[in-house]
């Protein structure tokens, strides 16, 4: 076990110092996340000012987003398994519409042709779905 100070990860909220033992493997895992910050500094550092916008090879992208944290990956992971959870609760014809919507894509005038029905209906299919969707992660909250 490995003590660490709070006030040094998050100095907004920790005035005093406040010591906290932790795992080696959390120890390794907040050491990785500084390294990521640092490289990541490093690189907004190194390219802002050698590469053009129009390069498009994605160096742009690199140098502006940062890397997601633990905390930020772990909350994307239960929102997604909310989401799926909830969806699974419709009805199958609007689970399958808003699935095909937004996971895979395609336009709502794609999903009627596929389906052989009215755009009309399917939009509101979905529409109506995303609604109960709503209320459905609402009360799992």
């Amino acid at each position: 076990m490995q003590k660490i100070n709070l006030r040094d990860l998050y100095p907004d909220t920790y005035k005093t110092d406040v010591f906290v033992d932790v795992t080696e493997e959390v120890l390794a895992a907040i050491r990785g996340q500084e390294q990521d910050d640092a490289a990541y500094e490093r690189r907004k550092f190194r390219h802002k000012a050698h590469y053009s916008l129009n390069r498009e090879d994605g160096i742009e992208n690199d140098a502006i987003n940062r890397p997601l944290t633990p905390e930020e990956i772990l909350e994307q992971k239960q929102l997604r398994e909310e989401v799926y959870t909830a969806l699974m609760q419709l009805p199958a014809i609007q689970a399958r519409r808003i699935y095909a919507r937004f996971y895979l894509g395609m336009t709502v005038a794609e999903i009627a042709r596929i389906e052989g029905t009215d755009r009309r209906r399917v939009w509101a299919s979905i529409r109506r779905g995303l609604k109960k969707l709503v209320r459905l992660l609402d009360e799992a909250r």
